[in-house]
This record gives structure tokens, C-alpha cells and sequence, in this order.
């Protein structure tokens, strides 16, 4: 596969994301349900804490993504929903820290909600892989 990043700025590098992600040659493409911070019966975990969910959805995402023989820097497309997009800039340089060592710069979207699939759920990352 081969890809080329279209940037025709350079503000959103400081948030670790492309506007566009070309690909070509690719073979697979994997589409992940949106991610969230929760255990592996579903209970959901680090109530009240952006930064923990959002680790903790990372967490699964890379679980999903390792089944299907993947890591995050085969991630192109990140979405993000969040229900506080203040708490989340507050706590997006743990994301970025991440994706960064990972090799993965994604076209992404953050998006501010009003709520989630369960009450105490402050954030949902869903990802478009490739390979």
C-alpha cells in the first residue's frame, strides 16, 4: 500500500492529524465500531475521567485492531465523540502522545455530543484501518 498525506496547512500537525490520507495498492480495509472505555464484560470504567476513558478506549481499539492482524499506525481514519470537548483538550495530549509513538497520523474529526450509549461514557473512537 502506498499513501500520501494532503496538507494544504500546517495548523493541525500540532494536533497530530492530516486533512487527507491518500491510499493506494492497499489490500484490506478493517472498519471499527466506535471504541469506549470499558472492561471486557462492558462495564464501563474510569467514570468521570476523560483522560482514563480515553486511554482505556485506545486500549480496546488496539485490542480490536491486533485480532485483525493490525496496529495503530495502519489507522488512516480517526472519529472522535466526546460530551465535553473542553475535558477532552485537556486530555488530548495523552492521544496524541500515543498515536504519535505509534507511527499513526489519521485524517480525524472531533465531535462534541450530547450523549453516549451509556450515561457515564464521555467519549467513543471509531477508526478506519488499512493495510
Amino acid at each position: 500500500m502506498e499513501r500520501r498525506i494532503i496538507n494544504p496547512w500546517t495548523w493541525q500537525d500540532q494536533w497530530g492529524f492530516v486533512q487527507a490520507n491518500e491510499m493506494t495498492g492497499m489490500q484490506r480495509v478493517l472498519l471499527c465500531a466506535g471504541q469506549t472505555s470499558v472492561d471486557d464484560d462492558g462495564n464501563v470504567l474510569h467514570v468521570g475521567d476523560m483522560a482514563g476513558q480515553l486511554n482505556r478506549a485506545l486500549d480496546n481499539l488496539e485490542t480490536v485492531l491486533g485480532q485483525a492482524g493490525l496496529g495503530l499506525s495502519d489507522v488512516m481514519r480517526l472519529n472522535y465523540y466526546v460530551t465535553d470537548i473542553s475535558a477532552y483538550t485537556e486530555a488530548a495530549p495523552i492521544v496524541l502522545s500515543r498515536l504519535g509513538k505509534a507511527g499513526c497520523r489519521p485524517a480525524a474529526t472531533l465531535l462534541g455530543v450530547a450523549a453516549l450509549a451509556f450515561p457515564e461514557l464521555l467519549v467513543e473512537i471509531e477508526a478506519t484501518a488499512v493495510k
